[in-house]
């Protein structure tokens, strides 16, 4: 890969004036940015951000342990990029491993990773998912899938040998809150983040209903998989997704998790609750946004008396919950109030 070129000599190509800047304390956003840079930018853009996490990087335990997800795109730059690309990589991945046993494993991890997959393992894999015989077999494919599918390129790999069919049959199969169904829940939202995927998703038959399942009964992480997976496909094309999703009787499920959901997917429920109502726009200032105006416009063009009647007996144990919370949450503060606090008692 290197032709010529010495160990040092790579290192050296990363060393430049930026480097006294490695000091200077580095903002999260900017981290961030460079997060996104590694991950979806251009191979130039790949580049510039690999060699902006070795000059990071190269002093920094703190910048190491924040830019530690920029491994697997940096191993997926030594397998697929340009000799560029190479020499970049390889930098950043150097100073990511200076000190720091957990990187060093990871990108051991990441390297075998993309090992498997050059193998032809994710053909196999999702044919074991399809047509394997025995369901110990069929979890141990969806864990190794999971698992891969936190590279780009193997994501995308995934999706073109069409598994969501395969893996809603098998996540009907399973119990809701198992660690098997979350991995599949997992996978699902990461391949409804094409457009294929969501696609293939909706043309399954009851593809949305197993995922509102998994949302109404799954583990909490499940859940937040569930509830990411719809909003995606509604952010995507709102007026493409909204009736699939609501004719499911995805609201009650989405107002229990805006109270007991973890934080992720509270706020995840409600903005696909916002975005299931009628107008996603904002309504006046006069009438506030509230959760229950939301849900109430909802339930307004919800068919089938079932539906809404439930809805709306799950709003009312949602405001009583949150009520019921919120006077917990006022004890606890009066309970903690220091004697020093209260004001003195004329004697």
């Amino acid at each position: 890969m290197f032709v010529g070129m010495g160990l040092s000599e790579i290192q050296a190509r990363g060393e430049g004036s930026g480097d006294c800047g490695s000091e200077r304390r580095v903002s999260l956003a900017e981290l961030q940015g460079i997060m996104d840079r590694i991950r979806y930018g251009s191979e130039e853009h790949k580049v510039q951000a690999a060699l902006e996490i070795r000059r990071l990087t190269k002093t920094s335990s703190r910048n190491r342990r924040h830019l530690s997800a920029a491994i697997e795109p940096l191993v997926s730059m030594l397998r697929f990029g340009s000799s560029r690309s190479s020499e970049a990589a390889i930098l950043g991945l150097l100073n990511l491993a200076v000190k720091d046993e957990r990187n060093k494993i990871s990108i051991v991890e990441a390297v075998n990773k993309a090992s498997i997959s050059a193998s032809g393992a994710i053909p196999f894999l999702v044919n074991v998912l399809q047509d394997g015989r025995s369901r110990q077999a069929k979890k141990d494919a969806v864990a190794a899938l999971y698992n891969l599918s936190t590279i780009t390129d193997n994501l995308k790999t995934i999706l073109l040998l069409h598994p969501i069919p395969p893996l809603i049959g098998f996540l009907k199969t399973c119990k809701k809150s198992s660690k098997t169904a979350e991995k599949c829940c997992a996978l699902l939202e990461s391949l409804v983040g094409f457009d294929e995927g969501r696609t293939a998703l909706t043309a399954e038959e009851a593809g949305v209903l197993t995922v509102v399942e998994i949302l109404e009964e799954g583990s909490p992480q499940s859940r937040e998989h569930a509830v990411g997976a719809l909003l995606t496909m509604c952010e995507s094309d709102r007026s493409r997704y909204r009736q699939v999703i609501l004719k499911e009787g995805v609201i009650p499920g989405l107002l229990e998790l805006t109270v007991q959901g973890t934080w992720k997917s509270q706020g995840q429920a409600h903005r696909l609750l916002e975005l299931l109502r009628d107008s996603p726009h904002p309504r006046s200032e006069l009438q506030a946004d509230t959760l229950q105006n939301i849900v109430s416009s909802i339930v307004s063009k919800i068919d089938g008396d079932e539906q809404a009647e439930k809805a709306k007996k799950m709003l009312a144990e949602m405001v009583q919950i949150s009520m019921e919370q919120s006077l917990w949450q006022l004890k606890q503060r009066a309970l903690v109030c220091i004697p020093s606090e209260l004001p003195a008692v004329l004697t």
